[in-house]
């Protein structure tokens, strides 16, 4: 299918074909009719994509402080891969579309096959969108005034938080398609309404809708003509719906209220408040989050929790309905807002005229009945890298990624390309990422359905980089293909899904001649200066004391790593790494285990000690309260009078160690690739496992039962 995707490197646009989405729990497959391009969002990350390094600084003035702090912690070449990676990385565009329900996922309720609904989906042929964020249209509304929903219910969020009453004056400044929007839904509120704006065409179409207008090029004054307008008491409410960088409107929307008048900043507008401005007043500021209550909250989008009606009458679905009413009552105007119609494969010049001089307002573009079968959900890759692959000592190794997030596409895909693999099939959720990874890389084909993966003879090995909570379905049914898996840390989160993955193995090496090699992405062990201080170790009788700390960072408790059910929490997510790292450096099993952490509120804050069956011992600092300025991690080791200091996987130092003073690295090492070298290596010429299977096994029942006595 064909989707519209942006490069945020260059703002270039371009026509992708990509695999039809999945449809998993709680979402819909809409086949598109019809989508609107938001002039004001999407004309805004053209010209951030076309703006040079220097200017995108500028508008991220908090990313600069984040690279700066890196450059200082892990050093400027390494830096740089991160930022370029991160860059290089696709934006689906496009968050208003409509079309028929041709899939049904499950636990879906109120929807059918063949209802013709609206959706934020994005700009493509098919679109899985989550049941909450999508609304049936109306019969008498047709699927151009539907396309329109979204942006209304933007308009109308800025309305409800505003809560103008019958009679009252309002001022709403920035007349693009939410401006005027808001306009209409005003005017059926029952308020006289001001526009304001710099364009004689929307002050036209403004006036049309019942508004009274001000031309910001003719010179007329905002400030004078609002207090006429207002019979001299002052306007009762501001909407700005512009964007700008200027602080202005807010200035101006201040100087036309009333006391105790409302702003609402509904667009995007600089905000250098003046005190003085809302203090004598007493004036109420408030910004806008899009479609409503609901938005951002992963449990109402992804999850499909609904707020009762009782207590939150209107969130983000409840607003896109009442829109389509006003529509479905010619109470909202659409027709004069299209000015454009272009088919999706002319997509490019749609977005030309977005980020031209050209005038514009309502760009729609428009899809035929697509030829391509929905359940259809894989595609071929024009690639030019796949071929070269095919040479070297391991061209017999063919691998396929479940996965392709920004890890896999800048550190893993990489690493397996450098150890010379061919790559068969990368397999995403929704199919752009994968498609996007896929060409860059030379993979054969790019789906989304992970399952056919394990299918294809042609695909030796398979690297599971999924979210958390899949890890285990998909390593058990690569060992019953009797398939090579590399899998990302975790190995899994259940003392439960441990026991079923020991028992697949060793049913799967029973099964099967050459035994399947299991291993999970313990990189750290695979380090060039981790395996210095291994060769150096093995010369030192005795136990020995190791203390590893991390300098974690704080991540959000809405983020999906920090969810029991999806990510495990950043022990098992993450503190596995450092638990596999001692156990490997310490040559010797882990009998005991301690945990200490702070309050509910920084659980991410801990500390772990360990015991090893040799009598050594270790500490894991596991620290989410520090600073991004201070190095991530920090490795000491104490043996025999001696220690070894690894600082960042930069600088080794030795202190009192015959023959050994430093190692020092010009970029960062994690081992990443060293260890995917391994594993690939293990597969084309046998020998050992990279990781011995008892050693995983032990890491990630002692993580598991450490993440456990935490929650």
């Amino acid at each position: 299918m064909k989707q519209i995707l942006q490069s945020l490197k260059s703002g270039a646009t371009q026509v992708m074909d990509v695999p039809v989405p999945q449809v998993s729990r709680g979402h819909i497959l809409i086949a598109t009719s019809s989508t609107l391009v938001s002039a004001g969002t999407e004309r805004m990350l053209i010209e951030f994509g076309k703006a040079g390094w220097i200017e995108k600084a500028l508008h991220q003035p908090d990313k600069v402080r984040m690279v700066l702090d890196k450059i200082r912690t892990d050093g400027l070449k390494t830096t740089i891969e991160t930022v370029l990676n991160k860059l290089d990385q696709p934006l689906p565009l496009g968050y208003c579309n409509v079309g028929r329900v041709v899939e049904i996922g499950a636990g879906v309720k109120g929807f059918k096959i063949g209802d013709r609904v609206i959706s934020n989906g994005k700009h493509a042929e098919f679109v899985s969108v989550p049941v909450n964020l999508c609304a049936k249209v109306p019969d008498s509304v047709s699927d151009e005034e539907a396309a329109f929903t979204v942006l209304g219910a933007i308009a109308l969020q800025g309305i409800r938080l505003l809560q103008p009453t019958l009679g009252e004056t309002i001022v709403v400044t920035g007349l693009g398609l939410i401006g005027l929007m808001t306009i209409q839904l005003l005017r059926a509120h029952g308020c006289r309404v001001l526009g304001l704006d710099f364009d004689k065409n929307k002050l036209g179409l403004a006036q049309r809708f019942g508004a009274e207008v001000v031309d910001l090029n003719s010179g007329q004054d905002p400030i004078k003509t609002a207090e006429i307008y207002s019979r001299g008491r002052g306007v009762d409410g501001v909407i700005v719906t512009a964007s700008t960088k200027s602080s202005e409107p807010i200035h101006q929307a201040a100087l036309m209220c009333r006391k105790r008048g409302r702003i609402i900043l509904v667009g995007v507008a600089g905000l250098e408040l003046s005190r003085d401005d809302f203090f004598k007043k007493e004036l109420t500021f408030q910004v806008s989050a899009s479609y409503g209550p609901g938005r951002y909250d992963v449990n109402y989008e992804e999850k499909g929790q609904d707020y009762p009606v009782g207590f939150v009458r209107w969130t983000e679905q409840r607003n896109f309905e009442a829109v389509l009413d006003m529509m479905a009552d010619a109470r909202l105007d659409i027709a004069p807002l299209i000015t454009h119609r272009f088919p999706i494969e002319e997509a490019v010049k749609a977005y030309e005229l977005v980020g031209g001089s050209s005038p514009s307002l309502g760009i729609l573009l428009t899809y035929k009945e697509s030829s391509v079968n929905p359940t259809f959900r894989t595609v071929l890759l024009d690639s030019t890298h796949g071929s070269s692959l095919l040479e070297g000592p391991y061209k017999k190794v063919g691998v396929s990624f479940i996965g392709s997030g920004n890890y896999a596409a800048s550190v893993l895909i990489p690493a397996f390309r450098d150890a010379g693999v061919y790559f068969r099939t990368v397999a995403s959720s929704m199919g752009v990422s994968g498609s996007y990874v896929g060409q860059k890389y030379g993979f054969f084909q790019s789906t989304t359905d992970a399952n056919s993966v394990f299918e294809d003879d042609s695909t030796n090995a398979v690297v599971i980089t999924t979210q958390h909570d899949s890890h285990t379905r998909f390593i058990l049914m690569g060992l019953e293909a009797g398939k090579n898996i590399f899998v990302e840390k975790p190995l899994c989160m259940t003392l439960s899904e441990l026991k079923d993955i020991e028992s697949a193995y060793k049913v799967a090496s029973l099964k099967y001649l050459a035994p399947p090699i299991l291993m999970v992405g313990f990189n750290r062990r695979f380090a060039p200066q981790v395996q210095k201080i291994k060769q150096l170790l093995a010369g030192v009788a005795g136990p020995k004391t190791f203390v590893m700390l991390v300098n974690a960072g704080a991540i959000p408790s809405d983020h999906w790593t920090q969810d029991v059910e999806a990510g495990g929490g950043r022990i098992i997510g993450e503190a596995c790494h450092f638990i596999d790292l001692l156990r490997y450096l310490a040559t010797s099993t882990i009998t005991s285990w301690k945990y200490m952490g702070m309050d509910s509120a920084t659980r991410d804050t801990v500390t772990l000690q360990l015991s090893f069956a040799d009598g050594s011992i270790g500490t894991i600092h596991y620290f989410a309260n520090g600073c991004k300025a201070f190095p991530k991690e920090r490795l000491e080791v104490f043996a025999a009078g001696r220690v070894l200091q690894l600082d960042n996987f930069r600088k080794l130092k030795g202190f009192n160690w015959p023959g050994f003073k430093k190692m020092n690295l010009w970029r960062q090492d994690k081992g990443q690739m060293a260890c995917a070298k391994n594993f690939v290596n293990a597969i084309a010429q046998g020998g050992s496992l990279p990781i011995p299977i008892d050693e995983l096994l032990e890491v990630s029942r002692v993580t598991i039962e450490i993440s456990a006595a935490q929650n």
